[in-house]
């Protein structure tokens, strides 16, 4: 297991669990109650629909702003070595993804729902933006494979930090130092960066899929390993159900796999809708997210997922540019006053010190296994079947950096 053909299973081929490899015969397996240990991997494609970028593409424009960190490469942002030396730019960015400005989207419901009812045997996830949390997965059922925002940690000692403290420090655009006594190191979030390990809690779960009588994947390119190969260990027989903008991966190469393509939210509603549970997943999603009902009814009517999109990067790379003006200031402020102290002259209509940033969060998605280490993969394609350290999915960020195939 793991390794597969990629080749199409020809159109002839009958299923050998499944009806049909159709939406209906899907929700007709689970509503037999023949699914009761559903395994579900994600990726950032299911929280684009949250107005969260996809890191993967290049036209974004975070790399743009990344670029007025003075980094020496973007990937740098990541890199755990230059991280020691020069942590800011990290949190620059950090502070416009911090979780909490984005709400969980009707997908993120969907994999709440299944938990729900008791059919969720475990929630592989790439992406970093901890909105599976907030749809109310349970911790127990998820397994980050490139870490979160959801704990930090000293990166000397270990030990834990106060999520409180971290997240004053990310709304000030402040570096966390560690609290321990004789410590000081820098903290920052268990997101796994390049030169780092994959969490322990990937490995011990990473063969769960061979228990699985049922797999959906959601919304990942399936390009970076080891993560990619999660399918794989999924037994003969056993329905593969794809949700996503094209077919990735080995996905439909067998005769139980269904592709579900197009926009993620809608096929969850179609799946959704078969089964008969559409009544319920809307109901759920519209109890915590009254204000995004309203909003989605009266700003959608005109609107693309493009056009929105958009608006939700430029509002992005506002609040970047913001962030870096005032920083700007803030400097020239203080050469300012140095001058004046040099001159020993004083103005008292001077200006008060600019103020920091408001507070502002942030959310998103990667990294891959290359040596039994992990790497916090941003925007570099996979050749030749293998992986690179520059392949992050930041589902990223979605921890991605160029927009994946979904």
């Amino acid at each position: 297991m793991g390794q597969e053909s990629s080749t199409p299973v020809d159109e002839s081929t009958p299923p050998q669990t499944l009806k049909a490899r159709s939406v209906e015969a899907v929700a007709s397996y689970i509503k037999e109650g023949r699914a009761k240990k559903i395994v579900l991997m994600t990726g950032a494609g299911i929280s684009t629909a949250a107005g969260i970028p996809d890191f993967r593409s290049p036209d974004t424009g975070l790399y743009a702003n990344l670029a007025k960190l003075n980094l020496p490469y973007p990937e740098a942002v990541f890199d755990i070595s230059y991280f020691r030396s020069n942590p800011l730019p990290f949190y620059t960015l950090a502070h416009e993804l911090y979780p909490g400005k984005y709400s969980p989207t009707i997908s993120h419901y969907f994999l709440r729902l299944l938990s729900d009812k008791g059919l969720l045997l475990k929630l592989f996830t790439q992406n970093i933006d901890c909105l599976e949390r907030a749809a109310g997965v349970p911790d127990d059922k998820i397994v980050e494979a490139h870490g979160s925002f959801a704990r930090q940690r000293c990166i000397d000692c270990h030990g834990s930090y106060p999520d409180d403290l971290m997240k004053q420090a990310i709304s000030r655009c402040e570096v966390p130092h560690c609290t321990q006594d004789g410590c000081n190191g820098l903290v920052k979030p268990d997101i796994v960066f390049f030169g780092e390990a994959l969490p322990e809690d990937f490995h011990r779960n990473r063969l769960l899929p061979e228990l699985a009588d049922l797999a959906i994947i959601m919304g990942t390119s399936l390009t970076v390993q080891p993560f990619a190969s999660l399918p794989g260990y999924c037994a003969e027989g056993v329905p593969r159900v794809l949700l996503n903008l094209d077919r990735v991966g080995a996905l439909g190469s067998r005769a139980d796999d269904v592709l579900i393509l197009g926009d993620i939210d809608t096929g969850v509603r179609k799946l959704a809708s078969a089964i008969g549970w559409l009544e319920e997943l809307e109901e759920l999603f519209n109890l915590h997210n009254p204000d995004q009902v309203h909003k989605e009814q009266s700003d959608h009517i005109d609107k693309s997922q493009d056009e929105i999109l958009d608006e939700e990067l430029a509002k992005i790379t506002k609040e970047i540019d913001q962030s870096l003006q005032i920083s700007e200031q803030h400097s020239a402020a203080l050469r300012g006053n140095l001058s004046l102290t040099e001159r020993t002259s004083f103005r008292p209509d001077a200006p008060e010190d600019e103020s920091r940033a408001q507070d502002g969060s942030i959310t998103v998605t990667s990294a891959h296994h290359v040596d039994d280490q992990a790497v916090a993969h941003v925007n570099s394609p996979q050749g030749n079947g293998g992986t690179r350290e520059s392949d992050i999915e930041w589902e990223d960020i979605k921890p991605d950096m160029t927009r994946p195939k979904q």
